[in-house]
């Protein structure tokens, strides 16, 4: 993990060559109001140093992510009136990272809000799921 990529969208953000709509600016950690919101008060959290998958990211680093997560949700939606909210963080273009930089979306949901998502779940043997859940232990 660098410091910053001059390339990075998010990293100059984070460095102030971009303007924001910052809701949260601590030393390791920005948020920021979405520009294409998909609801009112979806916001950007990201971690100041760059890092382009969560499993490149310094463990103190998303300690601090983790750490503002849900009390910033739970502000943002109480600013907008959200009952509720989606936390979203993709991993690789096949995952739908757009910005190849950690980053988080705090999306405030409501009933009928049309957002949705898909999740088709699977069946798979119990067996298989043994088998799997061993080797990922193995991987260790």
């Amino acid at each position: 993990m660098s410091p910053s990529d001059p390339q990075c969208v998010f990293c100059r953000i984070a460095a102030g060559g971009i303007p924001c709509h910052k809701v949260l600016d601590q030393a390791g950690v920005l948020a920021f109001l979405d520009i294409a919101p998909i609801a009112a008060g979806h916001t950007v959290v990201i971690p100041r140093r760059h890092a382009a998958r969560l499993d490149e990211l310094e463990a103190d680093a998303l300690r601090e992510l983790a750490g503002v997560l849900g009390p910033l949700a739970k502000r943002v939606c109480r600013e907008v009136g959200a009952p509720a909210y989606n936390i979203l963080q993709n991993n690789g273009l096949p995952a739908g990272q757009v910005v190849m930089h950690v980053h988080f979306h705090i999306i405030p949901r409501r009933d009928g809000d049309g957002l949705g998502f898909r999740w088709p779940a699977g069946s798979p043997a119990p067996a298989e799921l043994a088998a799997l859940a061993e080797r990922i232990r193995a991987a260790g």
